[in-house]
């Protein structure tokens, strides 16, 4: 007992200074966040993927101090099926990385990368266009207004084939987001969007989006409001009609809750 005794003692005394030492240890040049959104619905590009239903949303990011990231997200989606009945498939998955980094001061940033949307399908139509999609983006920003291009680099977008069958590869998406906080809590967002589809004008078209944002503690709530001039049930060539007849590019209010992890 008397050798534990002193052994613990002599354990105890060097682990002072390396436990003080630990305390001073620097942060790691990297981090892991996570995030988790409850969503009136899930919208992308002004084009509704849920068919008004809720949407579970969520992902993990790492950063590193030297600027490279990488992410993984998801949500529930029911686009897929809706349009292709007898076929399964309810969830997107979003993988992408990349490199950003700020200049001029900080005011201005820029951001590279790559980016996949992955749609697990079963039953899916041999004679059909998949809808897996990457695309790679390079954005600059200015404080609180950011200016961002994208362009397919798959064969095809989100399952698109051309006016003539063909491939729909170097397809675009340019946008311009402003978001600014006013302080409380709360901000204030403005967007608008062109999806260009190649050689497919009758699904290209713009959208538009204003929100507000609220931090409440436990997370933040958001509210916005978003339209497009998409080809719908209405229109001559209805691109974005479902085969329910609804209206995937009409005017929609979306509320929505967002946890950080």
């Amino acid at each position: 007992m008397k050798k534990t005794l002193i052994a613990a003692t002599v354990v105890g005394i060097f682990s002072l200074p390396m436990l003080a030492v630990a305390d001073d240890a620097p942060a790691a040049p990297y981090s892991f966040t996570g995030n988790v959104t409850l969503a009136s619905e899930y919208i992308y590009r002004g084009i509704e993927q849920t068919a008004g239903k809720p949407a579970i949303q969520g992902g993990f990011d790492f950063s590193h101090d030297s600027g490279f990231y990488a992410g993984l997200w998801g949500s529930n989606i029911s686009w897929v099926s809706d349009g292709l009945p007898g076929t399964t498939s309810s969830i997107e998955l979003d993988v992408y990385g990349g490199y950003r980094n700020t200049f001029a001061g900080g005011d201005w940033n820029y951001d590279l990368g790559v980016l996949t949307y992955i749609y697990p399908v079963s039953n899916f139509p041999s004679d059909t266009t998949k809808p897996d999609t990457t695309e790679v983006y390079a954005a600059v920003g200015w404080k609180w207004l950011t200016l961002k291009y994208s362009s397919v680099v798959s064969s095809h977008i989100f399952g698109f084939d051309s006016e003539t069958g063909g491939n729909t590869r170097n397809s675009s998406y340019t946008d311009l987001t402003g978001t600014y906080d006013l302080g409380g809590g709360w901000g204030v967002s403005a967007h608008i969007g062109h999806q260009k589809i190649k050689d497919n004008n009758d699904a290209s078209y713009t959208d538009y989006r204003l929100g507000a944002t609220k931090d409440v503690g436990l997370g933040t709530v958001g509210l916005y409001y978003s339209d497009t001039d998409a080809n719908s049930c209405g229109d001559a060539n209805p691109v974005y009609c479902n085969p329910n007849n609804r209206d995937l590019g009409k005017g929609r209010v979306v509320l929505s809750f967002t946890k950080s992890l």
